[in-house]
């Protein structure tokens, strides 16, 4: 391997700590940010850091914020009868991006994984829970991804649910099995969000 002053290498083994980002790339980003100008670099860097320490998690929704509520959960033109449960804050990303659900979200943070040691207390159920005692609530759109876990996660929720006379509903098979929300085009979102089935 090539020799790298400290800094540099430092520097390119940050990058490749970035999912999806092998040695060849970190290394180019690591030269291109030591070309950047100086307010440039700063301007990354606090930008880096304000992520890191303003960002937290809503405590109605768990989705990711610099306000509490988040701007979703406290905006009254949202229609208040439908929770869309999506695993990740990145979920919530992709489906505002298509523009045509108005309700509100909820995060579980993961999905139940047995063999993986995660189960019901391990991700933001009890909050979902506590969530439906309100009687606006009556319809739950379970979004989890079309995964082995994300299955198991979305019959877990389905069976707590129902008894309590909730509609709970599931994408329709818009979304390839095996793939994650945040990847699939705004088409194909639409549609499984259109077609969605209770189950």
């Amino acid at each position: 391997m090539a020799y790298y002053p400290e800094p540099i290498a430092k520097l390119i083994e940050s990058y490749a700590k970035l999912p999806g980002i092998g040695q060849k790339t970190a290394t180019r980003l690591a030269f291109y940010t030591i070309g950047m100008q100086d307010d440039d670099v700063n301007g990354f860097a606090a930008n880096l850091l304000s992520a890191k320490r303003d960002l937290h998690f809503c405590s109605v929704c768990g989705n990711l914020t610099d306000s509490d509520p988040c701007n979703i959960c406290t905006d009254e033109s949202r229609d208040r009868t439908t929770i869309f449960v999506v695993e990740e804050s990145k979920d919530v990303l992709a489906m505002e991006r298509i523009r045509e659900y108005t309700g509100l979200y909820h995060v579980l943070h993961g999905t139940i994984s047995p063999m993986n040691g995660v189960s019901p207390d391990d991700i933001n159920v009890k909050s979902l829970i506590t969530r439906l005692m309100d009687s606006t609530v009556t319809e739950i759109i379970i979004a989890t991804n079309a995964t082995s876990d994300g299955e198991a996660t979305a019959m877990y929720l389905a069976r707590m649910i129902k008894p309590a006379g909730i509609k709970v509903t599931r994408l329709a098979r818009g979304l390839a099995v095996g793939s994650d929300i945040e990847y699939a085009d705004e088409v194909t979102l639409s549609k499984a969000v259109e077609n969605r089935q209770e189950i």
